[in-house]
């Protein structure tokens, strides 16, 4: 397999924890009144469990044990990102916490400048830019941002859980040869933490019926689950320009999920976000699309 054909095959699978996050809005809105780091330490800990016994089965178990400092920044971006975006939403209206958030796709792709063999072009911040521009359209429902007095606390949660994961994404491009693997560790000690979280900050309520305890595993196995494995094969060896421009599909989709289920209905400021993230995606993938042709021209 030639350079440019890995590197497309990682990008589509990376564009998969895309789709899987998109599913968070459903299956969290069908998970109940689970406070957030619970249903944290429970799907992380399952999703880390699952993986742990599959990697156990096919004999690569030991991918698992890597140096301190690559479990520490892998725990760090895991259970960081949720800390401060949990943090954000308790201090902070959550639309205003959720449009700060949601920055992190555009900071990866103007991070990425800074990686060696990658070279951040015009196309690539106006595809994020637009998609930016869809996702607040989505997040406030076209009646424009107007942001809180007193709640700087959480704002400021908000721009760090940003940073948290944008960097996290980037940098892992760094370790690229730390095994995907390796993703397992990062979500068992999330689910720790996140277990000690909520004995300190949170009234214990369980999942109730058939229902909210399948909504909880399925976040674990998909969104709080194999998103995490999928983004760290594209983040490390994919177009992570166009991964950061695709990811404001993530909100849009979701929205068209819980639409699909009857949870909301389709208005004009779906339609326009959904045109401006789609086209956004396109523009950055540009050079992606060129070069497919070139390695498939049937």
């Amino acid at each position: 397999m030639t350079h440019e054909a890995a590197r497309l095959r990682a990008t589509l699978i990376g564009l998969t924890a895309v789709l899987m996050w998109a599913t968070l809005g459903l299956f969290g809105a069908g998970s109940g009144a689970v406070p957030p780091f619970l249903l944290n330490a429970l799907c992380f800990g399952f999703s880390g469990i699952l993986a742990t016994l599959w990697l156990a089965f096919t004999g690569k178990l030991h991918l698992m044990k890597q140096p301190i400092g690559v479990i520490a920044f892998g725990t760090i971006g895991l259970f960081g990102f949720h800390f401060f975006y949990f943090t954000a939403i308790r201090n902070a209206p959550p639309v205003d916490a959720n449009l700060i958030n949601y920055m992190w796709p555009l900071l990866i792709v103007v991070f990425s400048a800074v990686l060696p063999g990658e070279s951040l072009r015009v196309h690539h911040v106006i595809g994020a830019l637009l998609g930016l521009g869809g996702a607040v359209l989505l997040i406030t429902g076209g009646e424009g941002v107007s942001f809180q007095s007193g709640a700087g606390l959480g704002y400021a949660a908000a721009v760090t859980s940003c940073l948290f994961w944008s960097t996290y994404s980037v940098l892992s491009r760094r370790l690229g040869a730390v095994p995907t693997e390796a993703v397992a560790g990062f979500c068992l000690i999330t689910a720790g933490l996140s277990s000690v979280c909520h004995l300190a900050l949170e009234e214990t309520v369980w999942p109730s019926g058939l229902v909210e305890w399948g909504s909880v595993l399925a976040l674990a196995a998909f969104p709080v689950g194999l998103a995490f494995f999928t983004w760290d094969v594209g983040m490390k060896r994919g177009d992570i320009q166009v991964l950061g421009a695709a990811a404001y599909s993530a909100p849009l989709l979701s929205t068209l999920l819980l639409i699909v289920f009857g949870f909301g209905a389709f208005t004009w400021v779906i339609a326009v976000a959904c045109l401006a993230i789609t086209l956004g995606a396109v523009i950055a993938a540009k050079d992606m699309i060129f070069r497919s042709k070139v390695l498939d021209p049937d």
